[in-house]
This record gives structure tokens, sequence and C-alpha cells, in this order.
């Protein structure tokens, strides 16, 4: 099924109004990929401790 003009355009106009919050939308997407599907045991140690300092902040 086809996108409409409208439907792009409306699309078009978001993304440029929108780029930090797409760039967010983006790494979070690919944070939670590399968690669940790439990271090793090690990494998940080592974000773990990221995290924990981060949070500590």
């Amino acid at each position: 099924m086809p996108i409409s003009d409208a439907k792009k355009k409306a699309n078009r106009k978001w993304n440029e109004a929108n780029k930090d919050k797409q760039r967010i939308y983006l790494y979070r997407s690919h944070a939670k990929k590399y968690v669940r599907d790439i990271a090793s045991e090690d990494d998940l140690k080592e974000l773990r401790q990221m995290i924990d300092e981060r949070l500590e902040k």
C-alpha cells in the first residue's frame, strides 16, 4: 500500500522539526538491539557499571 503524498509531506515536516527526538529514538533502538542480541556477558557487565555510575550523578 503506497504512502500518500500528504503523509510523506507530514513525515518530512515532522522529521525536520524533531531532529533531536529522531536521534534519541535511533540511539535508543541501537542500544536495545546491542544489549538484547549482540553484547557478551563482559560487555553487559561493563554497561551495567557505566549505567550505575551515571545514575549516581
